[in-house]
């Protein structure tokens, strides 16, 4: 691969993970000014807008050859990936801060390691183990400490809020883990797609039942600015750079960049959210993002044990 193009995947693969970082403080500025599922509706409808573009040129040739089975991984993804990250994430981000907020959600390339491991016989050796250790105490420090992450909540709010992210995030690992299974047949973007397209019905008709005490005339510029960022930018566009960095780059060489999303949303917390930093961050955050290193290494030398 000629230097150019190693740069522009370098390029890609840094915006594709920097933008999916955006989601988690920008997930808290849009359920702070609309309703979860209108929300929702929202970010996968401007997601396929834009996802759209990528894939309209093989969708008729390739949605002949989908399978039953095929189909079926995509409805999963479409139902885990698409309707229960997103509706968990902007749930439990109105009980917690951005800064706990991304320490959870730094969480899962660990937690889609330990996933692999029970439900597809992956791997899971001395590093791998380390990684989730880590990852695990990172939440403990957030749990005792909770009052240093400035979260809105307390007490249960606060755990609830905890929960419902760590539940996004085992969405987020049912999201990969069926998409293995279906991008060997099909291409990820396309997957995404199809994911976000199947979505778009059960969220229109749940957004349904919000709209009476809703007014479009209601929220902010910024609250819609927020709004669209969350579905043109985190769900389309980082999904398509991201997939074009990944084309062009050994899957090894991908992994790496994933710790770009929480450093990512840990700055975004601060900027957008005016969050206040306490040295405590520090310690959860190295605990999680130590987590992310280990894993990514593991991905990068392809060893686990060794």
């Amino acid at each position: 691969m000629a230097r150019s193009d190693k740069l522009l995947s370098v390029f890609f693969l840094f915006a594709g993970m920097a933008i999916f970082g955006s989601a988690t403080p920008v997930s808290k500025l849009v359920g702070e000014s609309f309703p979860i599922f209108v929300a929702s509706f929202f970010r996968v409808l401007l997601g396929a807008i834009v996802l759209l573009p990528f894939v309209y040129r093989d969708l008729v040739e390739e949605f002949r050859g989908i399978g039953a089975w095929d189909w079926l991984y995509i409805g999963l993804i479409s139902l885990f990936g698409m309707v229960g990250f997103t509706a968990f994430l902007i749930f439990g981000m109105r009980f917690i801060s951005g800064v706990a907020g991304s320490l959870i959600m730094s969480f899962t390339p660990a937690l889609t390691a330990g996933a692999a491991y029970l439900f597809m016989q992956a791997p899971l050796g001395w590093r791998r183990l380390t990684a989730i250790a880590l990852g695990v105490a990172g939440i403990i420090v957030l749990s005792l400490f909770k009052g240093k992450f400035g979260g809105e909540g307390s007490g249960a709010a606060f755990y609830l809020g905890v929960v419902l992210v760590l539940l996004a995030i085992c969405c987020e690992a049912s999201y990969t883990l069926l998409g293995k299974k279906v991008t060997r047949d099909l291409p990820p973007v396309l997957t995404s797609f199809l994911a976000c397209a199947l979505s778009i019905p059960l969220f229109l008709v749940l957004a349904a039942t919000q709209l009476s005490g809703f007014s479009l005339a209601g929220p902010s510029p910024g609250s819609w600015i927020a709004l669209i960022w969350w579905g043109v930018g985190t769900l389309g566009a980082g999904s398509a750079l991201w997939y074009s960095g990944v084309a062009r780059a050994e899957g090894t060489t991908a992994a790496g960049f994933m710790s770009v999303m929480p450093v990512t949303a840990l700055l975004l917390s601060y900027f957008l959210l005016g969050e206040q930093f306490h040295p405590v961050h520090l310690v959860g955050i190295g605990l999680v993002l130590g987590s992310v290193v280990i894993m990514s290494l593991v991905h990068m030398t392809g060893s686990d044990d060794e």
